[in-house]
């Protein structure tokens, strides 16, 4: 071994041994506030995550902070601790802005604020597109003392609500902000530091370090310090990853046959668009699955309806677009299912990581098709999938009431379509985003099926 390879292994092993002892630090030891020590106790933080150990020291002086962490990774106590610490002494409104990219996100973010601050009386509201610009102007007259919302609703508060300004803000932050780039929120994003004061403190947070991200440092960030916990396009080992190759005109059977293979876990799966992910959500319910969906054409309003009932387990499977992978923190996820394939190394990695978090085990299985093929054999060797072994007679004892209840789903759908064109909204079914109603005609129940189709109760 060389001498600078003796030096660069000995660095590695002091800074190993300098993280174990940040980690047996407390909230009061880096600094936070008696008042915030005892509301992260109450939430039931005993010790500070790592990207909060990392941030909170620097944010806590005063500097400006650009942090790499996944989400689930204790990032928004890392920057909202700060905040309202800085808020008990100065107290006023609108005193800080968070950007999101994302409603659900921007929901999430908010309840912490609320939960961390319930002790100090802190006012917060979400700004976030489909509500009614008229009831949130009302919450924007209350003077509030946390904003979260996302880019566009606030540039159309800024033009439009009269008395509304954020001339006094003290704090900007921008979460995911790899992601707000890349839904080209550039134009809302130069409105909004433009009617900002530039004597401020802004925290800037990603999983991600893009181009994009660096130059929004540049234009937004003072001598930032740069903190880091995340690894780029990395899953972690605790995660299990198969993949399953299988005849297109069979792809609905298979995903029944792996929900009904780990019944009684929770599930996620990905589909491409909003049309297929409502349709799957439809399928799976009729044949007794409890599954609801989750895309960009839902209400607001059923959005988190659908998102509250798989957090909260009444529900075991979320059929959802991507709208889901990235920001939002839905623990005790057991598994993910990529019933269509990610466009992206990087989307996959989003994707399954919903599961195997804290420590725990899951399981991620990507499904691929004949017509897969060609743009799938890299990623898939490259990611060393192994193959998911399946039954395939207990799988093909599943075909023809899947592909029954396939087609059920398809006329729903279709009656679904015209009522809305028509105007006669179905109840509950007004936004394409139920299926909690609209099941009922066609349901038949997987219990019938055979082999192991009784599993799922």
């Amino acid at each position: 071994m060389s001498i600078f390879e003796k030096k660069a292994v000995e660095e590695a092993a002091k800074k190993e041994e300098d993280e174990e002892v940040e980690e047996e630090k407390t909230f009061a030891e880096l600094g936070v506030s008696q008042p915030l020590c005892d509301a992260c106790e109450r939430l039931g933080w005993a010790k500070p995550s790592k990207i909060q150990m990392a941030a909170l020291p620097h944010a806590l002086q005063g500097k400006d902070v650009i942090g790499l962490a996944e989400t689930g990774s204790g990032k928004t106590g890392a920057f909202a601790i700060p905040v309202l610490q800085s808020l008990l002494d100065h107290p006023q409104a609108f005193f800080c802005l968070v950007l999101t990219p994302t409603r659900e996100l921007a929901f999430q973010i908010g309840q912490q604020f609320e939960a961390l601050g319930s002790g100090i009386g802190l006012i917060a509201a979400v700004i976030v597109g489909g509500v009614d610009m008229a009831a949130q102007a009302m919450a924007l007259a209350r003077r509030p003392h946390v904003i979260v919302a996302t880019p566009g609703r606030l540039v159309d508060h800024l033009e439009n609500t009269k008395g509304f300004n954020l001339k006094a803000l003290k704090f900007l932050i921008m979460d995911e902000a790899d992601r707000i780039l890349n839904m080209d929120f550039e134009v809302e994003l130069d409105k909004i530091l433009k009617v900002i004061p530039r004597e401020r403190r802004t925290y800037l947070f990603s999983a991600t370090m893009t181009k994009k991200v660096s130059k929004l440092e540049r234009a937004s960030l003072r001598d930032p310090v740069r903190v880091s916990i995340s690894t780029r396009y990395k899953t972690v080992d605790n995660l299990k990853q198969h993949y399953i190759f299988i005849p297109n005109k069979y792809k609905e059977t298979y995903l029944v046959y792996l929900l009904n293979e780990h019944a009684g876990n929770s599930a996620i799966v990905f589909c491409s668009t909003c049309a297929l992910t409502m349709q799957i959500a439809i399928m799976l319910r009729q044949l007794g699955m409890q599954a609801v969906p989750l895309h960009g054409q839902m209400s607001q309003e059923k959005r988190l309806g659908s998102l509250n009932k798989f957090k909260s387990k009444a529900r075991e499977i979320l059929v959802c677009t991507d709208v889901a992978a990235r920001g939002l923190d839905i623990p005790h996820v057991d598994m993910v299912i990529n019933y269509d394939m990610p466009s992206q190394s990087k989307d996959y990695v989003h994707r399954v990581g919903r599961t195997a978090r804290a420590g725990r085990s899951g399981l991620a299985i990507t499904v691929v098709t004949q017509y897969d093929v060609e743009e799938t054999n890299a990623f898939v060797f490259r990611k060393k999938l192994e193959e998911y072994k399946c039954v395939e007679n207990e799988v093909m004892v599943l075909v023809e009431r899947t592909q029954e209840a396939m087609e059920n789903a398809k006329i729903e759908m279709k009656e679904m379509d015209e009522k809305r064109k028509s105007g006669k909204k179905r109840r509950n079914n007004d936004d394409f985003g139920d299926t909690e109603e609209s099941s009922g005609r066609f349901k038949m129940g997987i219990k019938s099926m055979g082999g192991k189709g009784g599993k799922r109760k």
